[in-house]
C-alpha cells in the first residue's frame, strides 16, 4: 500500500531519490505548486506559445497530450509519439517530437534519456512551438494544427504544432508528480492474461469522480513488490487474483506502466484504442528501487556526455580571456549539480540545441575552452522547469567562438571522465544543417 507522506512525491527538477527536502529550491516544483500548475495549464491550452531564446518558457503555457512512443533518434533527442486523440487510436500517424535543449525527460520517476525508454511505453508531454522554425529539428507545422480533424477516424489533437517538448514522462513520472496513483477496481483472468478497471485519482484523499478505465494485461506484464519482480502466477498463488474468473480489488493503490499494442477484437468494444499494463508497481519500495536504478543510468550517462547549460553573458578580457555566467539545466540527479564547485577545474564547449557537442575530431575536451569554476551561485525562490536554478561563473584564458549569450554549452568538472563520444553524437562544425539526419527523415503523413 502508498502512504500519504507528500515527500515521496519526485518532481523533474529533484533528486529522485526517497525523502527529498522539497525546500531547497533545487527541488524545483512541489506537489502543491505542481498541482497548481496543472489547474492552470488548463486554462492557456489553446494559446500556442513559442519559447525565447535565453528564457525558461512557463509550464503553465504549454500544451498537454500523451502517446506512444513508436521512434527515437536519441542523437538528436527527438522522435515520434503516436498522439491520442479523440479517435481511434492505433489509426493515428506518428508525430515528431524535439527536446527543447532544456527538456527533462523522466522515466520510471527519474532522470532519463530517450534511449532509455523502450519503445511502445505511453508518454505524458508538455510542449511548445518551435523556438525558431527555421532550425527545427522535427517539421513545422501550422500553429492551430492541434484543432485540426486529420480524418479516417483519427480524429482531433493527433498532430499538434506544439511539438518541442519542455516535459516527457512515463505513466509513474507523470503520477508520481502529480500525486497520483491508480486504483485498482476489478480483475478479469484467463489463462494468466486479461483486464483490470482502474481510475487514476489523487493519491491523498482520492477522487470520486474520477473515471474508470479497461486497461489489459498478460503473461509478460512485470509486477514489482519491494524489491522483487513476481508473476501474475504468483499473485494466484496467493490467491490475490484468481486462476481465472473475475475478482473486487477494492481500489487497490498501485502505479502502472502503461503501452499500447495491437488487441484482438473488431474494435467496437474499444480494443484499438485500450491500453496495456506493461508494469505494476505495488508499494513504494518497489518505485523507489527502479527510480534508483535508473537514476546510476542517468548519472553514467551525463558525466560522459557532460551537464548541458546556457550562456547568460560573457565578460571579455585581454588576449583571449574571458569570464562566462552560465546556467545548468535541470532534470539531473543532485549528486551531479554537488561537483560543480568554486575553485574545481573545468571545461566548457559549444553545443548545437539537440544537445550534441559542436567541432573537434578527438573528442569534446579537444577544443574545449579549459579554466576553473569561480563562482556557484543557487537562485531563491520557484525554479522554472528546464532549470537547476545554479549559474556557474567560469573564467578561461581561451574563449571560443561558441561561448556567447543565449547559446548552449555543455559543462565537465575535472572530476568527471574524459571520454570520447560517438560520431553521431557531435558536428564537425556549429552549422545546425550539418545535422544527421536531417528533419527530412520524418515522413510528410
Amino acid at each position: 500500500m502508498y502512504n500519504t507522506n507528500p515527500n515521496l512525491t519526485f518532481n523533474p527538477t529533484a533528486d529522485p531519490t526517497p525523502n527529498p527536502d522539497l525546500r531547497n529550491p533545487l527541488y524545483g516544483l512541489t506537489l502543491g505548486l505542481a498541482m497548481a500548475l496543472l489547474v492552470t495549464a488548463t486554462a492557456f491550452a489553446d494559446e500556442p506559445f513559442r519559447p525565447e531564446p535565453g528564457k525558461f518558457p512557463p509550464l503553465e503555457k504549454a500544451h498537454s497530450y500523451r502517446g506512444e512512443l513508436v521512434f527515437v533518434d536519441h542523437a538528436n533527442r527527438r522522435g515520434s509519439l503516436r498522439v491520442q486523440g479523440t479517435g481511434k487510436f492505433y489509426r493515428n500517424d506518428p508525430h515528431p517530437f524535439a527536446m527543447l535543449p532544456y527538456g527533462v525527460i523522466r522515466y520510471h520517476g527519474a532522470p532519463a534519456d530517450l534511449r532509455d525508454i523502450p519503445l511502445g511505453t505511453v508518454m505524458h508531454v508538455r510542449a511548445f512551438l518551435p523556438p525558431d522554425p527555421k532550425i527545427s529539428a522535427v517539421p513545422v507545422l501550422p500553429v492551430n494544427n492541434k484543432e485540426v480533424d486529420a480524418g479516417h477516424y483519427r480524429g482531433i489533437g493527433t498532430a499538434p504544432a506544439e511539438n518541442h517538448l519542455l516535459l516527457l514522462e512515463d505513466e509513474p513520472s507523470h503520477c508520481l508528480r502529480q500525486g497520483l496513483v491508480w486504483k485498482l477496481k476489478a480483475v478479469e483472468l484467463n489463462n494468466n492474461e486479461g483486464k483490470i478497471i482502474a481510475s487514476r485519482e489523487s493519491k491523498a484523499d482520492g477522487d470520486s469522480k474520477a473515471s474508470e478505465e479497461e486497461l489489459t494485461f498478460d503473461a509478460a506484464t512485470r509486477i514489482w513488490r519491494g524489491r522483487e519482480r513476481i508473476t501474475i502466477a504468483d499473485l494466484i498463488a496467493e490467491e490475490a487474483w484468481p486462476a481465472s474468473g473475475k475478482k473486487d480489488l477494492g481500489g487497490q493503490p498501485v502505479l502502472l506502466g502503461i503501452t499500447w499494442k495491437p488487441a484482438p477484437g473488431d474494435g467496437l468494444s474499444g480494443a484499438f484504442t485500450r491500453f496495456h499494463i506493461s508494469d505494476i508497481w505495488l508499494d513504494d519500495t518497489s518505485i523507489e528501487h527502479a527510480a534508483q536504478l535508473q537514476t546510476e543510468t542517468h548519472k553514467v550517462f551525463i558525466r560522459g556526455r557532460w551537464m548541458p547549460a546556457w550562456i547568460d553573458a560573457v565578460e571579455y578580457g585581454k588576449f583571449g580571456r574571458a569570464t562566462v555566467t552560465a546556467t545548468l539545466f535541470g532534470g539531473m540527479d543532485f549528486s551531479l549539480y554537488a561537483d560543480f564547485e568554486p575553485g574545481v577545474g573545468a571545461q566548457m564547449n559549444a553545443a548545437e540545441n539537440t544537445l550534441k557537442h559542436t567541432a573537434g575530431h578527438y573528442g569534446p575536451g579537444h577544443v574545449a575552452s579549459n579554466g576553473k569554476i569561480l563562482n556557484v551561485i543557487k537562485a531563491n525562490g520557484e525554479i522554472p522547469l528546464g532549470s537547476s536554478g545554479i549559474q556557474i561563473r567560469f573564467e578561461t584564458d581561451l574563449i571560443i567562438e561558441g561561448l556567447r549569450p543565449t547559446r548552449i554549452v555543455r559543462v565537465r568538472p575535472e572530476s568527471w571522465p574524459k571520454m570520447q563520444v560517438p560520431r553521431e553524437e557531435y558536428l564537425f562544425n556549429v552549422n545546425h544543417e550539418d545535422r544527421f539526419p536531417t528533419a527530412d527523415i520524418f515522413p510528410k503523413y
